[in-house]
């Protein structure tokens, strides 16, 4: 299992669209809509983020990744991150590696800490993931996030602290 994370480049997204349009359609994970057309997931997935990665295998892109600041100004030095594995690569460790890279990556470009604002609770792949990987549920919104099988059921807001040494 060879994989290789990158930055992305613009011409990327032709290869991040299937991706993106797959997990967000199904209604499950995201907060975006899911009829979210192509333009505006490139704005959301490519240009808002502070840097936008892929992860390959033999040189096809199974999964992606951004970083960006949670939030500006006190709170800059809180990161967000989001990802999104193609379901035809879904349990081959491929979010934990991408999780482990941005945690790196994180620290390299300065942050502190990454806060992950709306997990659905029903994701339980992911909430089970992100606690193997340190993360702490330190919020719950009751029936945030509106589920379309499940129903309205809780979102999740996880918390790291990345330094070590403080």
């Amino acid at each position: 299992m060879e994989y290789r994370i990158r930055e992305a480049t613009a011409a990327d997204f032709e290869a991040i669209w299937p991706i993106f349009q797959e997990v967000v359609s199904a209604g499950e994970t995201y907060g975006y809509e899911p009829d979210t057309g192509k333009s505006e997931a490139e704005d959301l997935w490519m240009r808002a983020p502070l840097k936008t990665f892929v992860l390959e295998k033999n040189g096809e892109i199974l999964g992606t990744y951004y970083i960006k600041p949670n939030h500006h100004g006190p709170g800059a030095h809180v990161c967000n991150c989001g990802y999104m594995v193609a379901s035809r690569a879904r349990g081959q460790g491929i979010a934990t590696f991408m999780c482990r890279h941005s945690q790196t990556l994180a620290q390299d470009l300065g942050f502190l800490a990454m806060q992950f604002n709306f997990v659905a609770s029903s994701n339980t792949a992911a909430v089970k993931l992100w606690t193997k990987l340190g993360f702490m549920t330190v919020g719950r919104l009751p029936k945030a996030f509106k589920h379309p099988v499940l129903g309205y059921v809780d979102a999740l807001v996880l918390y790291k602290w990345l330094k070590t040494d403080s």
